[in-house]
This record gives C-alpha cells, sequence and structure tokens, in this order.
C-alpha cells in the first residue's frame, strides 16, 4: 500500500514539473516575442501625450472640438469621411442647430424615390450623415493612385493608442534618414508602419484660420483634429461619467442606509444575554 501511494506520488509530481516547466517556457517565448516587436526599426512608437478628456471627471473641451471640426472640414474632408456622425450630433457640441443647419443645407444629398420612382437631390439637414468626398469606393480609389482614404469614425478606437498615435502621425513628416529610399508618390513618416505613408503631409502652419483667433500651428491642429476624432469614436463618453458619478453617490448612500438597517435589526440580538436555569 505504501509503494503505491509513494508511486502515485510521484507521478504527481512529474505532471507538476512538466506544467511548470510548459508555463515556464510559454512565458519566455512570450517576452522574447514582445522583445521582437519593440525593436522594430522601421516604427517609433508614439509618445504618451497628457489629454485632458482623458480623466475620470474630465470633459470634452467644446471650443478645442469646434476647432477639430473646422480642421476637419477644411483639411481632411477632402479625402477623408465620417460617415457614422451626423449633423444633429453636434448640435450644443460644436456649434448651435441654426448654424449646423445652414451648414447642412449647402449640401445636397440624393434622396428618393419620389412619386414618379425617380432619385432627387436636396437641401440637407440635420438628420444627414457628414457628407463622403467619394461616391463609392472606386471612384475613392482612382482619386488617389489605387489608396482607399479611410473613414475617420472609429479610427481612434481603430489604432493603438489611439490619440497619441494620430497626434504623432499627423505631426511627425520628415526627411527619410540617409539610405532610406522612398518610392515616388510616398512620404517618410517614422510613425507609420513601414515608414512610408501615401497622405501627403495634410496640416501647415496656419493651414487654417480658427474663428476665435488661436494660432493655427501644426500641433495645434493636431491637437484639436484628434480631440474631435476621439469625440467622434467615443461621444456619449461625458454622459458616461456623469452617469458612473450618479451611480456611485447613490450605491454609497445604499451602502450606508443597508449598514444601519442591519444594525438596527441585529442590535436586539447581539445585545441580548441568554441564561439556562435548572
Amino acid at each position: 500500500m505504501a509503494h503505491q501511494f509513494r508511486t502515485v506520488i510521484s507521478k504527481y509530481n512529474k505532471g507538476i514539473a512538466l506544467a511548470a516547466a510548459s508555463t515556464t517556457t510559454a512565458a519566455f517565448s512570450l517576452l522574447n516575442s514582445q522583445k521582437t516587436a519593440k525593436c522594430d526599426d522601421e516604427i517609433l512608437h508614439s509618445a504618451s501625450y497628457p489629454w485632458d478628456y482623458l480623466g475620470l471627471l474630465s470633459s470634452y473641451d467644446c471650443a478645442s472640438l469646434r476647432r477639430g471640426f473646422q480642421v476637419y472640414r477644411q483639411v481632411c474632408a477632402t479625402c477623408h469621411s465620417i460617415e457614422r456622425v451626423h449633423y444633429r450630433e453636434l448640435v450644443g457640441v460644436t456649434h448651435s442647430t441654426a448654424e449646423l443647419l445652414e451648414m447642412a443645407s449647402e449640401v445636397d444629398f440624393l434622396d428618393g424615390p419620389n412619386d414618379e420612382g425617380e432619385m432627387f437631390e436636396r437641401p440637407g439637414k440635420l438628420a444627414d450623415p457628414l457628407p463622403s468626398p467619394y461616391t463609392n469606393e472606386e471612384q475613392g480609389r482612382m482619386a488617389n493612385g489605387g489608396a482607399l482614404p479611410p473613414d475617420l469614425s472609429l479610427m481612434v478606437k481603430a489604432r493603438h493608442a489611439g490619440p497619441d498615435y494620430l497626434f504623432s502621425l499627423l505631426t511627425g513628416y520628415c526627411d527619410p534618414p540617409a539610405g532610406k529610399e522612398i518610392l515616388t508618390g510616398l512620404y517618410y513618416n517614422p510613425y507609420f508602419p513601414g515608414g512610408a505613408i501615401a497622405m501627403p503631409p495634410p496640416l501647415a502652419d496656419d493651414g487654417v484660420e480658427y474663428e476665435d483667433g488661436t494660432p493655427a500651428t501644426i500641433s495645434q491642429q493636431a491637437r484639436d483634429v484628434v480631440q474631435f476624432l476621439n469625440w467622434c469614436s467615443e461621444p456619449e463618453a461625458d454622459g458616461r461619467k456623469k452617469d458612473a458619478f450618479t451611480y456611485l453617490i447613490v450605491l454609497g448612500f445604499t451602502a450606508v442606509i443597508t449598514g444601519y438597517y442591519k444594525r438596527f435589526k441585529w442590535s436586539t440580538l447581539k445585545t441580548r444575554t441568554i441564561t439556562y436555569v435548572k
């Protein structure tokens, strides 16, 4: 019986040893793969910037969102679209209702069919999405040498280190280092995978004229448009923070009332004295 018990224990210990060895091997392989991924001379990782609106009790800066929307309309909208955002969602965020109605009416949207079964064009309204620069994907590829400019609705969420990456990309254009050959029609940007990007530098100093008089430097334009794109990907972020703060207050108040009620109901049981009489 003792011999069988020792045999079982030895097999059990071997199993634990094999499991530990396999786990250690997997951990070292994962660390090595991570180190290899970080040691890439073709990609420069973006720095971490202090975005105020990412705080737990912080909100978007509406003035910056208005400037960012202006940068998008005057610069980015020539190639990129934001199809998931409608004019009505910008009311009270970047512009007033009257301003957005006037802005939407400047664009003609295809609608229909009418009573005769034909499609027709009409002025835009608040329920319409922000217009796309191209009517279809093929037209977008033809206008950009085969490369389709991506939609920017969820671009911040679609990229690692979203706002930091986009800010670094917009401000990171420079001359290629010695020995780095860039094909014709491409531009060097160390933050883009491979270093060669088809999008030319979109921003320039004083490329737009801000309505509030803010100096339109490259970094200021990049900061504003990145914050606007972050709002496009999470327009409900401020509402979620308000709701979470309200829920925490209600939860804390409920916990205090529950604790007091528990002490009140159990006080007669915890303070009673039990005696036994023969």
